[in-house]
């Protein structure tokens, strides 16, 4: 087996985190799960590009955008306005 196949398990793992940490009320768990999501994006893409994935590596492209926009969104100056 290739040891790249193995790849898929703590990208998945590091997923599930992410989404636990981003449903979070507190700001700063959010923010550590926008990171941990990143970092399963990464982990994806160097799997689905292994794999001949392309569709999934284009996905997860996208769903890291996304979670830029999400980490900065939940940076203090944007919470100020909702806050008050």
């Amino acid at each position: 087996m290739d040891d790249l196949n193995l790849l898929q398990w703590p990208a998945m793992v590091v997923t599930i985190i992410a989404a636990w940490l981003i449903a979070s009320q507190t700001k700063r768990r959010r923010l550590i799960g926008f990171w941990c999501f990143l970092l399963s994006n990464a982990l994806w893409v160097v799997w689905g590009w292994h794999d001949q994935a392309y569709a999934l590596v284009v996905l997860q492209v996208a769903l890291a955008a996304l979670n830029i926009r999400g980490a900065y969104k939940n940076e203090p100056a944007a919470d100020a306005a909702t806050d008050r």
